[in-house]
């Protein structure tokens, strides 16, 4: 039975006609309008780098950067050591041991707004953590008012919820860890905390270096926390606003600043892919180990 040449491409026309759609014509388009005065009434004309100059002498784009990278600095250590200690208690075989991984994996499936109206709750001046402190004699912290405290706030949230993401990712990772390793290092003497550093460890080291890349990437273009607990203002004058809050606000609305928007947004996707080809630089190298 012979199949025409173009058959194949029959069953992936759908596929990549979404992906066209969705995807590849969104993204030329944001590079085309960055360099461009569009508004979101449509028209723009052609200004060069004029929006990246812009950007050099905004003020708000080198805070909302240094905000979007001391939240990636701070979410991506704990979020590389903590699933792994969690996965490393949801392998053992006991009972109960679903309805653990059941909990720690229930944020990552929860609604970004469900969670963020829940820590609101939670961390709000009149919230239940302020009361539980004036109620011990302290006094209420302003988690959602003071600029430094709201990124503390945000980043903690993200560590939620991420934790059992990828405390999975670790669990498919140290199932496929050779048994015969740790027998061996049993039979030499090796104590559980040895066997981790000695054998454990150097078998993760592809999967951390996956996992700070995920846990890098989205710390850099977090929104739904940081505009969740806010309340859209990004803090106090704006002091707490990320990257991506930053597009959203500068881009909205009828008098949005389209072009300068997709400025901002070609800028954050070069820094995200460095961040990609640096991890895949990692990677090869562990591999090459």
């Amino acid at each position: 039975m012979t199949h025409r040449p173009y058959t194949p491409w029959l069953f992936l026309a759908p596929g990549l006609a979404i992906c066209l759609m969705f995807t590849i014509f969104p993204f030329v388009n944001m590079v085309v309008l960055a360099f461009t005065d569009a508004s979101a009434l449509g028209g723009g004309r052609f200004t060069g780098v004029d929006n990246f100059v812009r950007m050099a002498e905004d003020p708000k784009f080198w805070v909302a950067a240094r905000n979007s990278a001391l939240y990636m600095a701070g979410v991506v250590p704990p979020l590389v050591l903590l699933p792994l200690l969690v996965a490393l208690l949801a392998q053992k075989a006991v009972p109960g041991i679903g309805v653990f991984r059941t909990a720690f994996f229930t944020p990552v499936i929860a609604s970004a707004v469900v969670v963020g109206l829940i820590w609101t709750w939670l961390l709000d001046s009149r919230g239940l953590v302020n009361n539980v402190v004036e109620a011990l004699g302290g006094t209420r912290i302003g988690f959602l008012t003071d600029s430094t405290l709201l990124l503390v706030s945000s980043m903690v949230v993200t560590v939620w919820r991420g934790l059992g993401y990828y405390m999975v990712i670790y669990l498919a990772a140290l199932a496929n860890v050779p048994k015969d390793l740790h027998e061996a290092a049993m039979v030499d003497g090796a104590g559980p905390v040895r066997r981790f550093w000695s054998v454990t460890v150097p078998a993760l080291r592809p999967t951390m270096v996956l996992v700070a890349a995920l846990s890098a990437v989205n710390g850099f273009r977090v929104f739904s926390e940081i505009y969740l607990l806010s309340g859209g203002t990004g803090g106090p004058g704006g002091a707490s606003t990320t990257m991506v809050l930053l597009i959203q606000s500068v881009g909205r609305g009828l008098t949005g600043e389209v072009g300068y928007a997709s400025a901002l947004s070609l800028v954050l996707f070069v820094v995200l892919l460095g961040l990609l080809l640096v991890t895949l630089k990692l990677n090869r190298r562990e591999e090459q180990l």
